[in-house]
């Protein structure tokens, strides 16, 4: 991180006494959880620890069961489900695991997504209206789907390589102030993570976006600020 003094960057993330179950024994039981403004966090851990589900909580996807979550100052848990979604597809650049692209859409349509949806997603891309498309084939260039015909392509056309880079074209969209991505290199080649990791980077940096990135690959932890083991946050783990 850019900055000398940690302790005086603020915090983007805070879960306290947070608890989560899909039934009765809980998932996620963390006491306390913070990442500061403009880190880059690596979270490792198995299959089952919870990292999915602590990516659902911290985009207001899911809810807990007790404690609190706060994302840039708002209590999440405290909102209406649709001021949730609006504070999420503002604010919040989300890669699912399993892309949640829209099938029926092209591939320039899925990445303008957010900017359909969020004024302030919209204002925060160069040019405004006017550059939303370039804007969109800047980023898909950047990984490797800058050919013309691609861009009006259904997405169900691509490989699972390709649909998983359009969601992160996508997420990264006018300039959210945090980015959440879950197992968002699972599908590419070595050469092609690399370079979504360095664009990644790039643009997350120029923006001074906030990324929380969940992997397997524990190679790709040296490249972040910090790295978190599931087993050490989670008592439930």
């Amino acid at each position: 991180m850019a900055a000398s003094d940690p302790a005086s960057v603020p915090d983007v993330i805070v879960l306290t006494d947070v608890r989560f179950a899909w039934a009765r024994s809980p998932i996620l039981d963390i006491a306390d959880f913070r990442v500061r403004a403009g880190e880059r966090l690596f979270i490792q851990g198995p299959s089952g620890s919870g990292k999915s589900t602590l990516l659902g909580l911290i985009g207001g996807v899911l809810l807990p069961r007790s404690g609190g979550v706060a994302v840039l100052g708002e209590r999440l848990e405290a909102m209406r489900a649709a001021r949730r979604d609006a504070f999420r597809v503002a604010h919040v650049g989300f890669i699912f695991q399993m892309f949640n692209l829209i099938p029926y859409l092209t591939v320039l349509e899925n990445v303008l997504l957010p900017a359909r949806f969020s004024p302030a997603r919209r204002a925060r891309v160069p040019g405004g209206a006017a550059g939303l498309a370039s804007e969109a084939a800047r980023l898909l260039a950047g990984l490797g789907l800058g050919r013309a015909d691609l861009l009006s392509r259904a997405v169900t056309e691509l490989s699972v390589g390709q649909q998983q880079r359009v969601a992160a074209a996508r997420a990264l969209l006018g300039a959210p102030e945090l980015l959440v991505a879950d197992e968002p290199t699972s599908s590419l080649d070595a050469d092609m993570k690399q370079s979504f990791i360095e664009l990644l980077f790039r643009e997350c940096a120029r923006t001074r976006t906030t990324v929380v990135f969940v992997s397997h690959d524990s190679a790709l932890g040296t490249q972040f600020d910090r790295t978190v083991q599931m087993r050490a946050i989670n008592r439930a783990a």
